[in-house]
């Protein structure tokens, strides 16, 4: 399952993923680092992305546009990139089930 990581996320979240087997890429490694969430949005759409975001508005669009791509919505507190690995690491696996049950909007407290 691929995965695009939100520009307020951590480039070592995309890293971390593909170490964990996923293929994965953060904006800033695909020149969108400045992208409106519409330009993530469509790309990630067109490529068969999962988002990965901090960014509420990519949640809300979700709910507005099912057929787009699927939106993993982080709404931990702002915290240092290790403390944000462990957390992954423990929420992964409820996340990929979620996702291929086909949940469009995975969000995670």
């Amino acid at each position: 399952m691929p995965f695009f990581v939100d520009a307020q996320l951590p480039p070592a979240l995309a890293r971390w993923l593909v170490q964990m087997g996923h293929e994965a890429k953060h904006v800033m490694d695909l020149g969108l680092a400045s992208a409106s969430d519409r330009e993530i949005w469509d790309k990630a759409k067109s490529a068969g992305y999962v988002i990965i975001t901090k960014d509420e508005d990519f949640a809300q669009r979700q709910t507005l546009s099912p057929s787009g791509p699927q939106v993993i919505w982080i709404r931990l507190p702002n915290s240092r990139r290790r403390e944000l690995l462990i957390w992954f690491d423990k929420a992964l696996p409820h996340i990929l089930m979620a996702l291929a049950s086909d949940e469009r909007l995975v969000e995670v407290i």
